[in-house]
């Protein structure tokens, strides 16, 4: 078993397409076929089901990937230590971060990392706080900029950032706008719109009610911010929102609610001993 061949064999499981895996490698299919037939021999047992019109993991295939995902991870930090003692000059750092990132100035960090090490490629991706602590999880991302609950999440390590409560998003001219703090069990009872299964909001928010033992109606859900302050601001429902939110969108009415879910900001990454260079590296720079 080579590295190389696990590469090969991530990368399809990625893709689920030969085509599209062996561009991603620059090599031609016929490459990355015997390559994986190879390391099938090696394993003795097929890792992919393959039919005419599609691609798909086998039982074995899906037992080896995180193991391979974690090898490879491995592999490159062995490469970057090395690397490390004449100085962090080369490399790549896969940087995942949520839509709301608005509690951490991510802009500000990168440019501080680019100017200290401009020759270390960044590769950015966007997706909801559960998807991304899976993604360090099993090796897609170094690190992450993740909304977390009360419960930090397993198998990674985290830092938090910065925690605070969640105000209330409402229409204008809303009932609550003119009240003090209202009740959580008054609001209860109000339609709700809510972001989507592995938001860090809807997390904070579904901890909080099922702490208070209280249910709520989610009248639409969604999964990106501007859609969400429309369908408030059209009187559809009401919904709690991370702080800065409220700060870039001041056309809704914005209410503290008590108590209210707590928006707490992380970075979530491997343990120490699996970082890479460049990821310690910007791990440092953070303040």
């Amino acid at each position: 078993m080579e590295l190389r061949q696990l590469e090969h064999f991530v990368l399809l499981a990625d893709e689920l397409h030969f085509t599209r895996a062996a561009g991603r490698l620059h090599i031609v299919q016929s490459a990355l076929s015997a390559s994986i037939r190879a390391l099938e021999s090696d394993l003795g047992t097929p890792l992919f089901h393959r039919s005419t019109k599609q691609v798909q993991l086998t039982e074995a295939g899906r037992a080896l990937l995180p193991e391979a995902r974690r090898t490879l991870r491995a592999a490159a930090v062995a490469r970057e230590t090395v690397a490390a003692v004449q100085g962090l000059t080369t490399g790549r750092l896969v940087v995942g971060f949520m839509q709301a990132s608005y509690s951490y100035d991510l802009p500000d960090l990168l440019r501080r990392f680019h100017t200290a090490h401009p020759k270390v490629h960044l590769r950015l991706r966007q997706a909801p706080s559960a998807e991304l602590v899976e993604g360090v999880r099993t090796a897609r991302l170094d690190l992450a900029f993740v909304a977390i609950g009360d419960r930090p999440p397993g198998g990674v390590a985290v830092r938090i950032l910065s925690a605070g409560p969640m105000p209330l998003a409402c229409p204008p001219g809303h009932r609550f706008a003119a009240a003090g703090p209202v009740p959580l069990a008054e609001v209860a009872g109000e339609p709700f719109v809510d972001f989507g299964p592995g938001w860090g909001a809807r997390t904070a928010t579904d901890d909080l009610f099922r702490a208070a033992g209280l249910e709520r109606l989610t009248a639409f859900e969604v999964n990106d911010i501007p859609l969400f302050t429309d369908l408030v601001g059209q009187g559809l429902g009401i919904g709690f929102v991370p702080p800065g939110v409220a700060a870039e969108r001041a056309r809704l009415e914005y209410v503290t609610v008590d108590p209210a879910p707590t928006w707490r900001v992380a970075v979530a990454h491997p343990p120490r001993e699996l970082l890479s260079a460049a990821a310690r590296a910007m791990l440092d720079l953070i303040r």
